[in-house]
């Protein structure tokens, strides 16, 4: 009987969805397998139409078959990504995408569908949750615990002994001191430098990081 054959769903077809697919080429280069007939982007019903992107079809939600696909939700906004990955059938399976580049030790735990982009060192004893997003250059230090459905920017740079929880955002160039608390559904914004534990939701900027009255 002949085995069935599984292929990539990105769901998203955005630009994070867009690099999402480039770091799925470079793995795919690596095991010699031709992407563009292994993989696919889900998008709303709404959103479909027959163009590829970037050579990959477009699959409708109404469509999508668990059966068929390993899933990446692609989606950078934390809160939106949990919402779609609620969303689809219970028993879609989640694959992980490290690109090649990525320097990630065996001393680290990832959860299904976390994205790692090139660049990304993660060093030892760090655990990374569920539907996790690293992004270009994003450095994670020692003994670091971050929670399912985490956002790393490009060039964010978390020190050892770090605690993220559920949903935590983390915007591009931003800087963990070493120890420090984050909780959930918190935004640090783009370069704030954190150097003392966040124990209130909201979003955080600035050097250092001050919570923003909204």
């Amino acid at each position: 009987m002949k085995e069935k054959k599984i292929k990539l769903c990105i769901v998203g077809a955005g630009g994070f969805a867009r690099e999402t697919l480039l770091i799925a080429i470079q793995i795919f280069i690596n095991q010699e397998i031709d992407y563009k007939e292994n993989t696919v982007f889900l998008v709303k019903d709404e959103d479909w139409n027959s163009d590829l992107i970037m050579n990959v079809p477009q699959v409708k939600e109404s469509d999508f078959d668990p059966e068929k696909y390993e899933a990446v939700v692609a989606i950078g906004d934390p809160v939106l990504r949990k919402k779609i990955v609620e969303k689809l059938p219970v028993h879609t399976k989640y694959t992980k995408l490290i690109h090649p580049k990525a320097d990630v030790s065996e001393f680290v735990t990832i959860g299904d569908g976390v994205i790692i982009a090139s660049g990304v060192i993660i060093t030892c004893n760090v655990s990374i949750g569920k539907h996790a997003q690293l992004n270009l250059n994003s450095t994670i230090g020692h003994d670091c615990i971050i929670d399912d459905y985490f956002t790393a920017s490009p060039s964010v740079s978390i020190s050892g002994n770090c605690i993220i929880k559920e949903q935590g955002y983390l915007g591009t160039g931003s800087l963990l001191r070493e120890g420090i608390f984050i909780t959930n559904n918190s935004i640090i914004g783009m370069g704030a430098v954190v150097v003392k534990k966040i124990k209130e939701k909201g979003t955080y900027i600035g050097n250092p990081s001050r919570k923003l009255d909204i």
